[in-house]
């Protein structure tokens, strides 16, 4: 009979990585934007913040500031591309909440702010909701530190695919997504192989660099964090992790939908996102949210998880299971020390920030 000692460290194998050593160091703020990005139109939307939120029941929360304007119409549509004024739902004063409800059943809505002063700004829920995949959700409607604003539907992230339904790989197919980067070891992909969407081509980007993850034996708290640091540090360091984010990277563009995930989605997608977003322009803070955000989304089967081992074991094993501040923190230490700063790290991977730029703001 497996020991739950084994169970643990079989489980810790799927969350750690190499182990590299580096020092600590203070995290980097993010790249500064260009002369050619503050020169952009910073002030063409004026949202200084702008979130949808479906609710339990169907209905949808947004909230939205937008200085300098009295009034916003809010507008709803299920095609991203064809969302203008295809339907009045909502209005409200420069900053407001408001509720919208009673708009049935769709692949995903998407709300366009009209305001009465400066341009529109398009929102959505950013989690598609899928059971199979709680963790799968979209990197756009974040705000850059320069005023553009991340382009919704064009990448997301995700964790382990291979439970996904024919109703998901359909709604996945109409949302448009055309390449899928997988960052396992090859005995994660052959033990639950992806199912990907009509027509999306699969590309392999192992992180680790290794057949499997590995296995590492935890039995502390703290030993599990160790573990978790230094594999946000290999993500950094690793040959095998720069070349897997260079292509990742290089691939996000506007000519369709990119999807990356591992088997959890938080943490080699983790960092692919911190890098993503990063490399973007947006703040600290707010890649730092959408990391730990993990945690929300996969709460539910982390507490799945923790049920199975005695509660002996379950202090030690939530670490593993986890996204905390100090393994984002580790990979931007990682970056520091061997790269010297974000932008010296990203040129090192052979990508143009500023084409991404190009390619994935509005505003």
């Amino acid at each position: 009979m497996t020991s739950p000692r084994t169970r643990l460290v079989a489980a810790a194998a799927l969350a750690a990585a190499l182990t590299v050593a580096a020092p600590a160091l203070a995290t980097p703020a993010p790249a500064a934007p260009s002369a050619a990005s503050a020169q952009h139109s910073a002030r063409a939307i004026p949202f200084t913040a702008a979130t949808a939120t479906q609710q339990a029941d169907g209905s949808f929360t947004l909230t939205w500031t937008a200085p300098g304007a009295r009034h916003v119409t809010v507008y709803a549509g299920t095609d991203l591309e064809h969302v203008t004024h295809r339907r009045a739902v909502a209005s409200g004063a420069g900053s407001a909440t408001v509720t919208v409800s009673g708009l049935g059943a769709a692949d995903r809505w998407y709300f366009e702010l009209v305001p009465d002063r400066g341009a529109p700004l398009v929102v959505a829920d950013r989690s598609l909701h899928l059971a199979s995949a709680p963790n799968f959700r979209d990197l756009g409607g974040y705000r850059t530190a320069d005023g553009r604003w991340v382009k919704l539907g064009q990448v997301y992230r995700s964790d382990d695919l291979s439970k996904l339904t024919d109703q998901d790989l359909a709604k996945l197919h109409r949302l448009g997504i055309r390449t899928v980067f997988d960052l396992r070891t090859p005995a994660e992909q052959q033990a639950a192989p992806d199912r990907l969407p009509a027509g999306a081509k699969a590309v392999t980007a192992n992180v680790l660099g290794a057949a499997d993850t590995g296995q590492f034996d935890v039995t502390s708290p703290q030993a599990a964090v160790d573990v978790m640091v230094l594999g946000e540090r290999t993500m950094v360091s690793a040959d095998s992790a720069r070349a897997a984010y260079a292509q990742l990277l290089g691939a996000a563009d506007d000519r369709g939908a990119v999807l990356f995930h591992c088997t959890a989605g938080k943490d080699r997608t983790g960092w692919g996102a911190a890098a993503l977003l990063t490399a973007l322009g947006v703040p600290q803070e707010t890649v730092r949210a959408d990391y730990l955000a993990s945690n929300t989304y996969r709460a539910q089967a982390n507490a799945a998880a923790l049920a199975q081992l005695p509660p002996a074991y379950q202090a030690v094993y939530r670490p593993l299971l986890d996204v905390r501040p100090e393994y984002l923190a580790a990979g931007f230490d990682e970056v520091r020390a061997r790269y010297g700063s974000f932008d010296a790290y990203l040129e090192g991977l052979g990508v143009d920030a500023e084409q991404l730029r190009r390619n994935l703001l509005v505003g």
